[in-house]
């Protein structure tokens, strides 16, 4: 804990912004510069936990050189490489601010929207997560990542029953108190964000949307399309499924059901008596996944003490 210049406990700060960085050398102290700049001409006291992922180019140097020039920036260097969202747990874990924010260090968010965003979310009590919801897409894969997000995006909706405008932007605040629970859940990539965003809304906290612009990336993209589209996919169902199964299997379960019943229905009209075999996998099939179903959700009632 830090001490004040009378020896004292010195008050932890309101706000605390964690911000990843990985091989961005050559934008990190502008994005470490617009950050502080917006944070020191606002109302809030904040700290600035830059973690360097272990970065195989001069960001850690960069960071360790500025350091000293704000008060308010802490950098921690990780020994291997463990991924944003690694980054965002343990910098979460750390934080001392009532209120987290979360950023990159790419320059394709308007960092300088911080205080607003943080605002939005202090000034309205009912509401646990403020979203910077991206207007455009940006980056690489453009023409695939549009309708795969868009899709996936969808398939949330239909799972957590609420509007999702972006599921999965790199820009937020969230009343930390209320994110400890669900930090153990988040995996150690991009999909981390994703994460954060239905462990809330599946559990009935208020997420806000508000709109900000997004830009370009300085530097190259971490993001690999097959490999954290199809990672991307796996978390939507895992979480929806951690925290509400009989919405992922009952539907399939009933669908395999009442086509079944269908089934024998048809049987019985072309051939009284006789049952075929892929009739009864049907049957065998459903009643399984229904099993399945209830078991995972009675599992879900029980770890929540319901």
């Amino acid at each position: 804990m830090s001490r004040g210049a009378d020896g004292g406990a010195e008050p932890p700060p309101s706000v605390t912004i964690v911000l990843p960085c990985y091989n961005e050398q050559d934008h990190v102290v502008k994005e470490v510069e617009r950050i502080c700049a917006a944070m020191d001409a606002s109302e809030y006291d904040y700290e600035l936990i830059a973690i360097d992922d272990a970065s195989t180019d001069d960001t850690l140097a960069r960071l360790r050189e500025v350091e000293p020039l704000f008060e308010h920036v802490q950098v921690i260097a990780f020994g291997h490489n463990g991924g944003a969202g690694t980054v965002r747990r343990i910098g979460t874990q750390r934080a001392r601010g009532e209120f987290v924010v979360w950023t990159d260090a790419d320059m394709t968010y308007p960092n300088e929207c911080i205080p607003e965003l943080v605002s939005s979310l202090a000034d309205d009590p009912a509401a646990d997560q403020v979203v910077g919801a991206r207007r455009q897409e940006k980056g690489r894969h453009r023409l695939l990542r549009v309708p795969t997000k868009w899709l996936i995006r969808k398939i949330a909706e239909r799972l957590t029953n609420t509007r999702i405008p972006d599921l999965n932007s790199g820009l937020r605040v969230f009343r930390r108190e209320v994110s400890l629970p669900y930090l153990r859940l988040l995996p150690p990539g991009f999909s981390c964000v994703t994460t954060l965003t239905l462990a809330f809304l599946s559990n009935q906290h208020q997420v806000r949307y508000v709109p900000i612009d997004y830009y370009k990336r300085s530097g190259n993209s971490k993001f690999h399309f097959i490999r954290d589209a199809y990672r991307y996919i796996l978390q939507v169902l895992r979480m929806v499924m951690y925290f509400n199964p009989l919405k992922v299997l009952m539907p399939l379960a009933l669908w395999l059901l009442g086509i079944g019943v269908l089934k024998f229905g048809y049987d019985m009209v072309r051939e009284p008596l006789y049952i075929p075999n892929n009739t009864v996998m049907l049957f065998m099939t459903g009643l399984i996944i229904a099993s399945l179903a209830l078991l995972a959700d009675l599992i879900v009632r029980s770890r929540n003490g319901s």
